[in-house]
Order: structure tokens, then C-alpha cells, then sequence
């Protein structure tokens, strides 16, 4: 191709280019049209706004920002229930008590026989009473502390949550019962020696943990008083139970007896953001075994694999039929310290010298003994 041919077909190119260029930047964009969305509606036909607006509520009332601290949703069915700090003294305060977070809570009766068979032997039942050991007799004894964990399998009855007649089967819904119906006297968590006796109602807000005060609206956002609520508490979280006891030989009978003194739920410590505090498991109060037996004689156990077979919570503790850890004794103990105090950094080691300390219970008993 000579130089001249080259040069037109570079002009042609060049000329189609340009061309193409113009045609582009005079041609009409069309634009992407947006359909609205469609506005939502409540369950009462009332239009319901977008995210950056108040959603109006089920009952049509359209909700305004909370610019007023009376709370965002104008329904007199959900009100803003947050904490209130600035009270006004002319308005009335009612205070309601707490139900102990559902362990208290009232349980219908049955109209009929709600089982196959009539049971009536366990609501006459009275605790067999306890052999006497005299003090000369008692040559051996050990006191021992030790915690029931109720999320282990063979401790399950303790979370056993069905309803009965006499009310919810959880263990510390019976305990609590007891306590508020004036058969157990509950003692401060302070110390486990049984000496400052509590009122059932300290008993039952040891749960709750304090209370907050609500603001009550009418049905124009206006204050119209206040009130006191406990607050909120899951029965459940309730899984642990420290126990004391001592065992005692006794010369008499060569037996070596195991008696039940105190039994205390235990809950640990929270953080004002709910974490819970590490290693601050602490008792709420104390109840002392042998008054509290009459009610546990009285109050069936839940059997998982036959359910005509059940027990009294008595017997279950009689018979040592639940699993537990110690967690101090006065074995070799002159500092009188728990366990983790000793071992505060290794839960393995405290659990092989629990063991133990049972062992060393087993074998005084065994070595009484010439084959």
C-alpha cells in the first residue's frame, strides 16, 4: 500500500470516529423510573410510613419520634415501659408486687382425678424422725460442704417444670412455697450458721435483683402515674444448690450416719450489662434441712423412666440419690478455706481432692472393720 492510500484510509477512520462520538452525545438517555413501594398497611387498614418515619401502630394510631420522653408508640397497648429517673411526687405510685418470675404464680386446681389411680398417700405423709445419736457416741465427725448442679442427667428432677395441684415442681418453686406459706423460715446467705432469720418477702426478692420504676400514660401521652415493678427472673436460671451436712459414726449402732443441716440456692453476681461475674456464685439464704422436711415429704419427685414410681424430695435426700461436688470440709482445714481458695485457678484439682475427701470418709468407716 503506497503512502497516499494509507493516509485516506487513516481519515476515513478517524472521520467515522468522531462521527460516532457526536451521535452518542446527542442521542436521549432514558431514565430508570422507581415505582414507589407500596405502603404497608397495619391489621386495621391504617397506612403504615417508611423506615425513616413513625410506623404507625395495629390500631391505626399514628406513632411520633420520642422527643418527649413519654415514649415513641401513641397506642395505649405498648407503651415506651423504660426506666423512669425524673418522678413527679403529685402523681400516684403503685407498687406491684413480684410472683417470683412464675414460681409463684397460682395453679389451677383440678375438677377431677387427673390420673388413673387416687393419690392421696403423699399429701398425708410425714418424715420418719431422725435415729438419736447421743454426743458421747459420736467418736467421728465430718462436716462437708458440697453443690448440686441440676444441668447434670441425674440431677434433672430438680428443673422438673410441670404443674401440679400444688403448684410448679420445680425444686425452688417448693422451696420458695415453703417458705412464703410460713413452714420454713429462710436465714441470711450472709453466713450458713442459721442466725439472721429473713422475711418471706426479703426471701423472694433476693431474686429479683432490685426493681424499676414505669411511667403509666393515658391515652393523649400524659403521665398519669407511676409504678413499681420487681424485675424479670427465669426460674431456670436457678440450676445450683449448696448443701451442708456432716457425717457421724456412731459407736452405738457402728453406722455412720449422714445428716442433711442447710440447703441454699446459689446464683452468681451480674454485671449491670448482664455478664455474669466470674467465680461470684454466692448462696441467696439458707434453710435449715430438718424444719423443711415436712414440706419435702410432702412433695413428689419426677421419675423420668416410670412416673407411677416416684418418691418424696425426703427420701431423695435420705437415700443421697443426686450428684454433687465438694466444695469444702473440715478435713486437714485449719484456715477453714473452700477449695477454691486453695486451688483458685484449677477446677481439676478441685474436683480430684473432693473425691478425695470422700474417699478418706469411705475408708474411716471400712477400717473399723477386721475381716
Amino acid at each position: 500500500m503506497t503512502t497516499q492510500s494509507f493516509k485516506w484510509v487513516f481519515c476515513a477512520a478517524l472521520f467515522c470516529a468522531v462521527a460516532g462520538s457526536s451521535l452518542a452525545q446527542t442521542r436521549p438517555v432514558k431514565k430508570k423510573v422507581v415505582k414507589p413501594a407500596p405502603t404497608q398497611q397495619s391489621a386495621y387498614g391504617a397506612p403504615a410510613q417508611e423506615n425513616n418515619t413513625a410506623v404507625n401502630s395495629a390500631y391505626g394510631a399514628p406513632a411520633t419520634p420520642d422527643t418527649t420522653g413519654k415514649g415513641n408508640n401513641t397506642s395505649g397497648y405498648n407503651n415506651n415501659n423504660k426506666p423512669v429517673t425524673n418522678i413527679n411526687p403529685s402523681l400516684p405510685i403503685e407498687v406491684i408486687k413480684s410472683s417470683g418470675g412464675g414460681m409463684l404464680d397460682s395453679v389451677k386446681v383440678s375438677l377431677r382425678n387427673n390420673a388413673i389411680v387416687d393419690q392421696n398417700l403423699i399429701k398425708e405423709k410425714v418424715p420418719l424422725p431422725y435415729e438419736n445419736i447421743r454426743e458421747d457416741d459420736a467418736v467421728y465427725r465430718v462436716r462437708v460442704w458440697r453443690e448440686i448442679d441440676a444441668r447434670e442427667k441425674q440431677n434433672l428432677a430438680f428443673r422438673y417444670s410441670a404443674d401440679e395441684d400444688n403448684g410448679n415442681q420445680r425444686f425452688i418453686s417448693i422451696l420458695l412455697r415453703g417458705i412464703m406459706s410460713g413452714e420454713i423460715t429462710a436465714f441470711s446467705g450472709d453466713d450458713d450458721r442459721f442466725t439472721t432469720p429473713i422475711t418471706p418477702e426479703a426471701a423472694l426478692a433476693a431474686f429479683s435483683g432490685g426493681s424499676d420504676t414505669v411511667a403509666r400514660y393515658d391515652k393523649d401521652q400524659n403521665i398519669i402515674g407511676y409504678q413499681v415493678r420487681a424485675r424479670a427472673f427465669d426460674p431456670d436460671s436457678v440450676y445450683k444448690f449448696r448443701i451442708k451436712e456432716e457425717w457421724v459414726f456412731d459407736k452405738e449402732s457402728s453406722r455412720l450416719f449422714c445428716r442433711i443441716l442447710g440447703i441454699a440456692p446459689v446464683i452468681p453476681y451480674y454485671l449491670s450489662n448482664g455478664l455474669k461475674m466470674d467465680n461470684s456464685e454466692r448462696p441467696l439464704w439458707w434453710i435449715y434441712y430438718p424444719e423443711a422436711r415436712g414440706v419435702f415429704a410432702r412433695s413428689e419427685v419426677y421419675n423420668p423412666k416410670n412416673f407411677g414410681a416416684k418418691m418424696s424430695w425426703d427420701d431423695v435426700f435420705d437415700a443421697r440419690m443426686f450428684s454433687s461436688y465438694i466444695l469444702q470440709s473440715t478435713f486437714d482445714n485449719p484456715a477453714n478455706m473452700p477449695l477454691s481458695t486453695v486451688y483458685p485457678n484449677n477446677s481439676l484439682y478441685r474436683l480430684l481432692e473432693g473425691e478425695k475427701i470422700k474417699e478418706k470418709i469411705f475408708n474411716y468407716e471400712q477400717s473399723l472393720w477386721s475381716y
